[in-house]
């Protein structure tokens, strides 16, 4: 029964972690794209974004990961034979990248807490597709790892982030073309 409630455990603070490392990123954008605006828009909104992001790293995200990583090792403690399974190591290198991009996120809100410009805008809405790549990878081989073996868990993998990069591009190509209207007098559609 323990190991249920270390799977629970884990699953609830994965999915709360995810939401952070989804939505931090997108602060990141608003936060760059404030920095360009004139006072006292800019000074009002960075210091409001600064809290945020601060807040959602202190109070959620790394408690949550933390939560992660202590629920799964006690269930690799109670099922050790985990550890052996290929799946399991192609999870465990994206979840240890995971935690290195958490620790860059960290870097990059104490960064632009002090008015740092880190990068613009762009680049954090692609940096903000990382941990949506990393989730459909780990998802596909936990769920999949008895289906299929590890090299169709890849090449299903790779289709996935071939697919998930091309929306991305995509919304990015919506993005400027209603940007563009917008800009050259068009009205705004629905």
């Amino acid at each position: 029964m323990t190991y249920w409630y270390a799977k629970t455990f884990h699953l609830v603070a994965m999915v709360a972690w995810m939401a952070g490392l989804f939505y931090l990123p997108r602060l990141f954008v608003y936060h760059a794209e404030a920095q360009g605006l004139g006072e006292p828009e800019r000074e009002v909104l960075t210091r409001q974004y600064a809290v945020m992001e601060s807040r959602l790293q202190d109070i959620i995200m790394t408690p949550a990961m933390v939560l992660t990583f202590v629920a799964g090792g006690t269930m690799l403690v109670m099922k050790p034979e985990t550890l052996a399974q290929p799946w399991f190591v192609v999870k465990g290198v994206l979840l240890l990248g995971l935690a290195g991009y958490h620790g860059w996120c960290i870097g990059v809100t104490r960064r632009l807490g002090r008015g740092e410009m880190v990068m613009r805008g762009e680049r954090f809405r692609v940096m903000n597709e990382v941990p949506t790549v990393a989730l459909v990878l780990i998802c596909t081989y936990a769920v999949l790892r008895s289906a299929v073996g590890l090299l169709a868990g890849v090449v299903i993998s790779a289709a996935m982030v071939v697919l998930l990069g091309l929306g991305i591009q995509l919304y990015a190509l919506i993005r400027k073309r209603k940007a563009a209207g917008r800009a050259g007098g068009v009205p705004k559609t629905a």
